[in-house]
């Protein structure tokens, strides 16, 4: 069909394919990934594993991590029901363990990503821009409050979840003193690095026992104890659309009359599904951001071999410092929160692949799948989250966030909080999950170990 306009030369309405069908196409996502890059991507990796070229680099494993990180979080984002409790952080997670282990991806993939993952450390890069740019846009009274008043669930949901979990351990035939040490503690201890090893060192020194098989015996509670956290974290995401009043959507407390400064707004999408952005900031700024985050994490390396201080909670501490003695100016702080939505948005599923082919061992997850050891973790775990609950209802704060930072203390370190947080979509929860994880961690392993020596 063809109009004319006033001069009587002839414009045709349709529209054909080119470009405008061509744009529909490129703008339906994998992910972040347009579809016909999607699809030209897989073609590009198989073609570099045929020619032998696959390298740790970072133009590589960019590619790989995103593809098989938003491939998997995109099926579980369309899976039935499970998409309402996490399953994309679950898949982009456990998938990829169970592919390593099963020797379904290919060897060149395999080793160039678990080379990358150890060699730049950038679960850390990515714990600390999360962390920097949610505690600069929090609201200053609201952040102390929330850092003064999350030690009462975590130290209540810690001590009821042990005795919870040791009295249905015990009944199930485990004993008293293996329920207590090998199951429910590990489940507390940390995660992995800072949990199950510490601890398997301490055990191994006083039992007697070979280290080894003291961490052989510690990692499959650490492995289903964290899946457990991640699953019920995606539920009360879930309860939370239900019941709107019982949750803040990422903030711990509600905001008082007379804070000082409104809480900027870390949801990344609106009422529809649409990305909101947050707002014109320069590239320089987001760039100065970005690297206050990066200065302030290597500030924590260096406590860390200063003082024994976790780096990252040297940083948590010094990002808060900088929070409330107004030494980070407002415009950084909107740069602060651009590179957190960014790092929240494009990272986090490629990170959750990554993890799950190098730090998640499939057969120790696998292990810990008797009836005995499933029922005492998931009771541990559920009281831990349940006492976060009610206790936060009791302290005025939102008591689904309250008991999503409580599960991050039964995840499986950095890496389930993230995985946690995200089933749980509440990224900003991440400098209170630190807490639940680095310092409840610490603490539990010291306080166990004190324990067992003196039943020497």
């Amino acid at each position: 069909m063809a109009t004319q306009d006033a001069t009587g030369t002839s414009h045709s309405t349709s529209k054909g394919f080119w470009p405008e069908g061509w744009w529909r196409v490129i703008d339906a996502r994998i992910g972040i990934m347009p579809l016909p890059i999607f699809v030209l991507l897989i073609g590009l990796v198989a073609a570099l594993i045929e020619v032998n070229e696959v390298k740790s680099d970072g133009p590589t494993m960019i590619v790989v991590l995103v593809l098989g990180g938003f491939a998997c979080a995109e099926v579980g984002k369309r899976t039935p029901i499970l998409r309402s409790i996490g399953a994309g952080a679950i898949l982009a997670t456990f998938v990829p363990s169970a592919l390593t282990y099963y020797h379904l991806i290919p060897a060149p993939i395999e080793k160039a990503i678990i080379e990358f993952t150890r060699s730049t450390n950038f679960l850390y890069l990515f714990i600390a821009t999360i962390i920097v740019g949610s505690i600069f846009a929090m609201d200053r009274d609201v952040l102390i409050r929330g850092f003064l008043k999350i030690f009462v669930p975590l130290a209540l949901g810690s001590v009821i979840a042990a005795v919870v979990g040791t009295i249905v351990g015990t009944a199930l035939g485990l004993g008293a003193y293996h329920t207590f040490f090998y199951v429910v503690v590990p489940i507390m201890a940390g995660g992995v690095g800072e949990g199950a090893i510490p601890l398997s060192i301490g055990y191994a020194a006083l039992t007697g026992v070979s280290q080894g098989e003291v961490f052989a015996e510690v990692l499959p509670p650490v492995m289903l104890g964290s899946l457990t956290a991640i699953l019920l974290s995606g539920f009360l995401n879930f309860v939370g659309k239900k019941y709107p009043s019982l949750t803040g959507e990422g903030r711990l407390q509600p905001s008082r009359p007379g804070d000082a400064e409104p809480g900027v707004d870390l949801q990344a999408h609106d009422e529809g599904g649409k990305e909101k952005g947050v707002g014109a900031v320069g590239v320089s700024t987001i760039a100065a951001a970005g690297l206050t985050a990066i200065t302030l994490y290597l500030l924590g390396v260096l406590c860390f071999k200063l003082f024994g201080l976790p780096a990252p909670v040297a940083m948590l501490f010094l990002a808060v410092m900088a929070k409330l003695t107004h030494a980070v100016s407002p415009e950084l702080q909107r740069g602060g929160l651009v590179i957190y939505d960014f790092v929240r948005t494009t990272m986090t599923y490629p990170l959750l692949f990554a993890i799950g082919v190098s730090l998640t061992p499939w057969d120790k997850l696998v292990a810990a799948f008797h009836f005995t050891n499933i029922v005492t973790i998931v009771a541990t775990v559920a009281t831990i989250m349940a006492t976060g609950f009610v206790v936060g209802r009791l302290l005025k704060m939102y008591p689904i966030e309250t008991a999503i930072v409580n599960a991050c203390h039964s995840g499986q370190g950095g890496t389930g909080d993230v995985a946690i947080l995200t089933a749980a979509n509440r990224m900003q929860l991440m400098p209170f999950a630190q807490i639940a994880t680095r310092i409840g961690g610490a603490v539990t392993v010291t306080l166990v170990l004190v324990i067992m020596g003196s039943m020497k």
